[in-house]
């Protein structure tokens, strides 16, 4: 069984774009699979994440999602297939003023009712689940805090704790270590796959530390202007693959923290 099969796939972002964001992708994941998007800046990695989740259609080539071609399907089914999937982007869209109890039980919202989501927002349904959620990664003392009073690693983690608590069968996470040190870093991408294994969910992940991509993830595909350059078990990317994938690129050391300072992992926060 398979959660994603492209074949041919090109995704424009713009009607008549001479160059594609991806170009003409042949790619297929098995149902469980884990594996990490590796490549420079502007490779199409966050744009692959999207394409997976039916936030992008395809402008030529076929693509197929939990056995079904999504953009053949209604709105309503299309919906229902979308909440089978989870997508975390980099910067989560986390309500600034929103509680962060609150902004982790949306992960109920697709199956909710209006009136229930309203209710959850004043009463939240379910603490203790958002509570065990948070703690996974270390934040359980964030449960009522307010969203625009975390730091940004705290918010990424946020996002992904609200992905512990969905229902979904594929997790496509872009980035989620960008703004943490390399400790926080291994636990964060450790607690993703174990997840994931325990429900037999697909993960793909986008990241642009190598060494922890090719140390935690058994499956690398190699993007670079779009195209795949490389497909295949960690234990076969060489260095070169790797220096062939970023030439006149700057590649990230493992735990790398972009543009804020990296959140650190109190002692003991792990478990």
């Amino acid at each position: 069984m398979t959660s994603f099969r492209l074949q041919g796939v090109t995704v424009r972002h713009l009607a008549g774009s001479k160059a594609p964001a991806l170009h003409a992708l042949d790619l297929e994941v098995r149902r469980g699979e884990q594996l990490a998007l590796i490549g420079p800046s502007g490779a199409g990695k966050t744009t692959l994440l999207s394409t997976l989740a039916c936030a992008h259609r395809p402008a030529d080539g076929k693509l197929e999602v939990l056995g079904q071609d999504p953009w053949r399907l209604d709105q309503g089914a299309r919906h229902r297939l979308r909440a089978q999937l989870f997508l975390a982007p980099q910067t989560p869209p986390l309500p600034p003023r929103q509680r962060v109890v609150t902004a982790v039980l949306a992960a109920h919202l697709p199956h909710w009712s209006l009136w229930r989501a309203l209710v959850s927002l004043v009463r939240p349904s379910d603490p203790d689940a958002a509570h065990a959620a948070l703690s996974r990664f270390g934040l359980g003392d964030k449960l009522y805090a307010r969203v625009d009073r975390l730091s940004g690693g705290e918010r990424q983690r946020c996002g992904l704790a609200r992905l512990l608590l969905s229902s979904a069968e594929a997790f496509l996470v872009d980035e989620p270590i960008a703004a943490l040190d390399p400790l926080l870093a291994r636990h964060t991408l450790g607690t993703l796959r174990e997840e994931a294994a325990a429900r037999g969910a697909t993960l793909v992940c986008s990241l642009h530390q190598v060494e922890l991509a090719r140390e935690q993830f058994p499956r690398l595909v190699g993007l670079r202007d779009g195209r795949i350059v490389f497909d295949a078990p960690a234990a076969e990317v060489s260095d070169a693959m790797i220096a062939g994938l970023y030439a006149n690129e700057t590649v990230q050391p493992a735990g790398h923290a972009s543009h804020e300072s990296p959140d650190r992992l109190a002692v003991g926060a792990c478990y």
